[in-house]
């Protein structure tokens, strides 16, 4: 039996790049474009990366970054580990009063995602194995991808852009003027050449009213899927009343934690399009369980994610092992952090994405280049 692998080393690495045009959601605005990522080392020199959620609060990339290294990297350490997800189910147990006694759930949560992902990176590695194959070995190296964070107001150049990249799919941001948005979906889904899909994210911005109103403008067919019309905590028969109405299908979960939470709307049906988050909740370890869950109730798994380039690739290679129809979210907003390390003219071609074979995410260092950005850098032990 193989002995077990100990991480003996655990670095942090936090980045904002300032941007010429901020990021608009119906919750608020990017005014810079953070990430956090996050490398372990084992005592043979090995070595895996992972990222951490941090695009909300706005001073969130520094704070995940101080947590990892005062209240959970002296858990990791020397951990032994004989499968890659023996790291979330033991962190998530040992800091589960913390986050009670902090009040912190998110920050733990995103944490320990970005731990997971880089665990199972380096074990893929050392497999020699890229990580969709790690997790399936029939996994198929090219997976739908889709364009994401365009603006509606003024999309139709974004557009035209990311089609000429090689995407077949777009989603925009609505949830700031109802009283118009359904008809500009409407012309803009007109505009679109055949096989191309059209996608809609309110990021929670509406009331139950607020949101069958939108779907009532739209017309039938303009949109493949419509994420997060109403507040993840809304009431459920909300949710229920809007599904049970719905001639589009409905998306989320990029706010959803919790194995039980994800399996609850699958079975209920109150989501069409099951969306976890890598580097929010559950990193690997939860995300593929998530994804093969809702494949089996015949629901859609698309990995959400709007952050840097080693979460791009951690979730090409989920979605890729999990298979089904779902499609790959890139963020196509100017950002180094991603272009960098994942860039889609590398990777992006007649509506694919295609992924590397090289062993685990395929991150050996990060670029150079990025280091003009660095605010922070922590080093455990």
């Amino acid at each position: 039996m193989a002995e077990p692998v100990k991480l003996n080393r655990i670095e942090a690495f936090v980045y904002r790049v300032p941007i010429e045009e901020p990021v608009a959601t119906s919750f608020g605005i990017m005014r810079d474009r953070p990430a956090v990522f996050v490398r372990v080392e084992d005592s043979e020199g090995g070595h895996g990366w992972g990222e951490i959620f941090a695009n909300w609060p706005a001073a969130g990339a520094e704070h995940r970054a101080n947590l990892l290294a005062r209240d959970v990297a002296d858990t990791a350490l020397g951990l032994p580990l004989t499968h890659p997800s023996d790291l979330y189910r033991a962190l998530t147990a040992r800091t589960h009063t913390a986050m009670v006694q902090s009040g912190e759930f998110g920050p733990f949560r995103q944490v320990i995602a970005g731990l997971d992902t880089a665990v199972w990176d380096l074990f893929a590695r050392r497999a020699g194995l890229p990580l969709c194959r790690f997790l399936d070995a029939g996994a198929a190296m090219r997976v739908p991808a889709y364009a994401s964070g365009i603006a509606l107001r003024g999309a139709e150049p974004v557009i035209a852009g990311a089609r000429a990249a090689g995407f077949w799919a777009f989603k925009v941001k609505v949830g700031f003027d109802t009283a118009n948005e359904a008809e500009e979906i409407n012309r803009l889904s007109g505009t679109l050449t055949e096989g191309e899909r059209l996608f809609a994210d309110a990021n929670q911005a509406w009331s139950g009213p607020e949101a069958a109103n939108f779907l009532a403008g739209v017309a039938d067919g303009a949109l493949g899927w419509l994420e997060e019309p109403l507040p993840v905590d809304a009431p459920e028969e909300a949710w229920r009343t809007l599904a049970g109405h719905s001639h589009v299908p409905l998306a989320g979960g990029e706010n959803i934690a919790g194995r039980e939470a994800f399996e609850h709307v699958i079975s209920e049906g109150l989501l069409s399009v099951i969306q976890p988050d890598v580097a929010k909740w559950g990193g690997v370890t939860e995300c593929f369980a998530v994804a093969r869950a809702a494949l089996a109730a015949r629901r859609t798994y698309c990995p959400h994610f709007l952050g840097g380039g080693i979460g791009l690739l951690a979730s090409a290679h989920l979605l890729a092992a999990a298979g089904g129809d779902g499609l790959l979210e890139v963020d196509v907003n100017p950002n180094p952090l991603r272009a960098t390390i994942a860039s889609p003219a590398t990777h992006v071609g007649d509506g694919t994405w295609t992924l590397d074979a090289a062993p685990g995410l395929g991150v050996d260092a990060l670029p150079d280049e990025l280091a003009r950005f660095q605010t922070l850098r922590v080093t455990c032990p």
